[in-house]
């Protein structure tokens, strides 16, 4: 307390003490002892409100002993079983765990991970995916500016995820625990295999496959791929110490429509530990039509080439530059992009009112409006001959299709001409236009319908700037493309809306996230977000159903079917309220990729320990692990001291006390007379 405050405390009991002895005894007649315990209440009332009015701080000093955190993390994969490492680390878990010096100089936390990271101390080994990134993720974000050791008790084998060994905090030490047995056996084994989803018939598809040995000796193996009972490919591969690593490629032949399944085998005989990993199988989706598309334009852009190349990500694409005079025949494309229209495009806009293909009409700078105004109705334009920058607002009850906004409010903008922009008759838009940040109300990116002609406009060039700044969020142009590909697959089909839209695979690998969705619309095809929907998968082989909800997600309903076996499957999804149906089916292909290793990696747990400046223990060595952890100077726990300032008006106990001595002088002057 500061001089002041204890001067006016000091200044407080002189008052309560005079006016205690002025009321009780100055002018009494007789001072008895009531008297005298009346002046002591009156004086605690007094003081104690004299002391709320000053209202004095009171500190009190605490002392906390702040240990420095040790994260053990163990790996629940069920790669860790595979290598009949499960007892080994749980014996290491319970070491570490039962350790009382550990425990006094550590704030030891457990932590459980695969493809997920979680506080745990209860393991399972049935995780089907390793993500030891995710494990670095997590303790920077718990841990922000600390410097602390990590004990990391795992197999080594990631499966998923970016490289770990680069992940964690080059600062903070990390012991990795390696179980599983490190004698290196002699293995073939089938890593990588690259197919495109989709084939054509009686076209040719490519496969290419990564082979991975792993011995001390030369082989001669037999690599084949094979279709039910058929084989199709086969090949004879050397292998040795110094040639570890081949790759085939072979062109398949794609002579059934749908989802054909294959498989990649390498054998040998020698005899080998693990054998499950010498096989990978693989599935296409052969189909009998592709959509050929034109991108029509007299002038040269760097649009052209973004459009064609995110079109042609979808192999079910085929795209062709062409100028309006070279065009012979519409009937050669499903679909008309016509880039920047002029009075050069006139035959093209004739012959395809017979011809009834739809189309894409982007504008920009070069376009000739007045002309556009003539050739279709679904906008009309009033334009001048300023060029404009326009920037896109995502309209998140867009309908036709379903679309996710990529963060289209900022990508750059496109240039067009300066003006106003109608729209008539049944036009939906996806993407409005701003000036800076004033809504134009007019479309950017819309959709027509009409008679059964899908129409789609951009009001724009440069939009090769969006897929190169979709590039820099994401680091791939995936998002991008797939956002053309919904355009173009709009203007593929006539088919009329429906109220039932799912989305799905054809065909899963185990372990991958099984995920399916679904819109529904109600009869103004807006989207009904009070729909209902179920979904009833059935095995095909053993007849078990399994129903699930969909949940209501962005704009869309979700369901996770994660934890299926491998087999055929047949699915209905239903809207409970109208009985609308859709039904298909999917495949999920055998493969377990945490049944693809025979060791540890040490190789790449050394690697981590080496760059954040520790060493790499095995289980025999836990005691000299708990030594180093106990010895090492710089993980000391810290005293920390704790100033607790309180308030006097806080303290409860005082306002009780003067309550109390009110009361009681009150009482005692009643029961006295004096009242």
């Amino acid at each position: 307390m500061t001089t002041n405050t204890i001067l006016l405390i000091l200044f407080s009991l002189v008052i309560a003490s005079g006016l205690s002895f002025f009321q009780y005894y100055y002018k009494a007649k007789t001072k008895s002892k009531v008297n005298l315990v009346l002046a002591f209440l009156r004086f605690i009332s007094i003081f104690g409100i004299l002391l709320l009015l000053i209202n004095p701080i009171i500190s009190r000093n605490t002392f906390e002993i702040i240990k420095i955190p040790l994260p053990i993390v163990v790996d629940n994969s069920s790669s860790i079983l595979d290598l009949k490492a499960k007892e080994v680390a749980l014996h290491l878990y319970k070491k570490l765990s039962g350790n009382k010096d550990l425990q006094d100089k550590f704030d030891v936390q457990f932590y459980r991970f695969d493809s997920n990271f979680q506080q745990s101390e209860d393991f399972d080994f049935k995780g089907n995916q390793t993500n030891i990134d995710e494990v670095a993720k997590n303790l920077k974000s718990i841990y922000k500016n600390a410097t602390f050791p990590t004990v990391l008790i795992t197999d080594g084998n990631q499966t998923s995820g970016n490289d770990y060994v680069y992940s964690f905090d080059a600062n903070n030490k990390v012991y990795p625990l390696i179980v599983g047995d490190t004698t290196k056996f002699l293995d073939l084994k089938v890593t990588q295999l690259n197919v495109n989803k989709y084939a054509f018939q009686k076209n040719k598809f490519p496969v290419e496959v990564f082979l991975q040995y792993s011995g001390n000796k030369s082989v001669n193996a037999d690599f084949s791929i094979s279709q039910g009972n058929s084989v199709l490919s086969r090949q004879n591969v050397s292998l040795s110490p110094s040639k570890k690593s081949v790759i085939i490629n072979v062109l398949l032949p794609a002579d059934k429509v749908g989802l054909q399944v294959f498989k990649a085998t390498i054998s040998s005989k020698e005899k080998e530990k693990n054998t499950y990993n010498n096989t990978k199988n693989f599935a296409v989706e052969v189909i009998d039509q592709k959509t050929n598309v034109a991108i029509v334009s007299v002038i040269d852009h760097p649009d052209l080439g973004a459009l064609k190349r995110a079109i042609e990500s979808n192999a079910q694409r085929k795209v062709t530059l062409v100028k309006p005079k070279d065009i012979k025949s519409l009937q050669d494309f499903n679909i008309l992009i016509l880039y920047q229209p002029t009075a050069e495009f006139k035959s093209v806009f004739e012959n395809n009112k017979l011809a009834g293909i739809n189309t894409f009409i982007i504008t920009g700078n070069n376009t000739d409006f007045n002309f556009l105004n003539q050739q279709q109705s679904n906008l009309a334009f009033k334009m001048s001959g300023q060029k404009e920058d326009y920037l896109a607002e995502f309209n998140s009850q867009f309908n036709l299709f379903a679309i996710d906004n990529l963060g289209f409010e900022n990508f750059p903008p496109l240039q067009n001409a300066f003006g106003t922009v109608t729209t008539n008759g049944n036009v939906s838009t996806l993407l409005s236009s701003k000036i800076r940040n004033i809504a134009t109300n007019s479309p950017l990116l819309a959709f027509a319908e009409n008679q059964g002609k899908r129409s789609a406009f951009l009001l724009g060039e440069n939009i090769w700037k969006w897929r190169l700044q979709s590039h820099v969020d994401n680091q791939s142009f995936d998002k991008f493309d797939v956002f053309v590909d919904k355009i173009i697959q709009f203007l593929s089909s006539n088919n009329s809306k429906k109220s039932l839209v799912v989305n799905h695979e054809n065909f899963y690998n185990s372990g991958e996230s099984i995920d399916i969705s679904a819109q529904y619309f109600n009869k103004n095809y807006e989207f009904d977000e009070k729909a209902r929907l179920t979904i009833s998968v059935t095995n095909t082989k053993t007849k078990q159903t399994k129903n699930y909800d969909l949940l209501k997600g962005n704009n869309s309903f979700k369901v996770n079917l994660d934890g299926l076996l491998a087999g055929k499957y047949n699915f209905a999804v239903e809207e409970l309220n109208s009985k609308t149906t859709y039904s298909s089916h999917f495949e999920i292909l055998d493969f377990d990729i945490e049944k693809q290793f025979v060791n540890p990696d040490v190789e790449k747990l050394n690697q981590l320990a080496q760059k954040t400046q520790a060493k790499v223990y095995y289980p025999n060595q836990v005691d000299a692990l708990i030594k180093t952890l106990l010895e090492n100077e710089n993980y000391k726990a810290v005293q920390k001291t704790v100033v607790t300032k309180t308030p006097l008006i806080d303290w409860i106990w005082l306002l009780v006390l003067i309550t109390i001595s009110l009361s009681a002088e009150w009482f005692v002057r009643k029961y006295n007379g004096m009242l």
